[in-house]
């Protein structure tokens, strides 16, 4: 069962518990995700089955795109709802208009630097940050360079002082970090109550399915293959090169092949239109990269 199935990932759940889940579903022997997202975030969760995680690092780097609910008037250590509360301010909701949160959150477009959060899996110095954090250990972390492509209100609560944002930001981009430094900027504090990843590249809820939906489909093969996506589908931007029955030979044995085709990643065919796998061409050579 090669490919990738794409799944709504509930509140709750680690990555970790939604691959074991999936793997005994589905009965794969191997099962690769993307991107985790935190026990208490949800939405889009790819996960490769089988061969297809030979091809995850041509997933890794994909953009994404969240729906964010910003709490204001209140900062935690962790930059989120399970941290420990270090402060709370009063929020006069007659300081801000949509048009003036709008504004500030149009700011954030762009490249610019951002600092991770001390809660976080990063490595500094061979040690996780949150390793030093839960010793209330303090250590510079380095600031990282990240890229914010759209962001907008989506709508805000008066009562409940909070604000609702959808944001689509390259990889290694901190949701936590950015909900405190908009709080910062509406001179106030704040922390992420919510998250939902809505996009990873072109993976979107719109093919994703539930745990529940894969419970109660377990053993119908014919739905469960319509969610399935090929590597083909999958990486659909690259090119396909067609080989003749001796070039496969040598291609599957690892000999280079003279092509005419320029630089860059392919998808392998036989001369029957059989998928075969993904090759890498420079300087008119091509050579085996994944196999499927």
């Amino acid at each position: 069962m090669n490919g990738v199935i794409v799944v709504d990932k509930p509140k709750g759940y680690t990555s970790h518990d939604v691959v074991a889940k999936v793997k005994r579903i589905l009965q794969v022997h191997k099962i690769g995700h993307t991107g985790t997202l935190d026990p208490n975030a949800t939405g889009v969760l790819p996960l490769l089955l089988d061969n297809a995680t030979k091809v995850s690092k041509y997933l890794i780097e994909h953009d994404k795109t969240y729906e964010v609910v910003l709490q204001l008037g209140i900062r935690t250590d962790t930059l989120d709802g399970e941290g420990n509360i270090l402060e709370q301010q009063i929020v006069d909701w007659n300081n801000y208009s949509e048009g003036e949160i709008e504004v500030v959150l149009k700011s954030f477009l762009g490249t610019h630097w951002q600092t991770p959060p001390m809660y976080s899996a990063i490595k500094v110095k061979g040690k996780k940050l949150y390793e030093y954090a839960r010793k209330g250990q303090n250590v510079e972390i380095p600031a990282r360079e990240i890229t914010i492509y759209d962001i907008h209100l989506i709508k805000v609560d008066a009562i409940e002082k909070q604000i609702t944002f959808q944001v689509a930001c390259s990889k290694g981009t901190y949701i936590r970090s950015l909900c405190e430094e908009i709080a910062k900027q509406l001179n106030t504090i704040g922390y992420m109550k919510e998250l939902r990843r809505t996009k990873v590249g072109n993976f979107s809820l719109e093919n994703a399915v539930s745990l529940e939906e894969l419970e109660q489909h377990a053993e119908d093969s014919l739905w469960i293959k319509t969610k399935i996506l090929t590597v083909e589908q999958v990486l659909k931007d690259y090119p396909t090169i067609q080989l003749e029955e001796k070039k496969m030979h040598h291609f599957l044995n690892g000999v280079k092949i003279s092509v005419s085709q320029p630089d860059g990643v392919y998808h392998i065919k036989d001369e029957k239109e059989n998928y075969i796998g993904l090759g890498i061409v420079e300087n008119k050579k091509l050579k085996r990269d994944v196999i499927l």
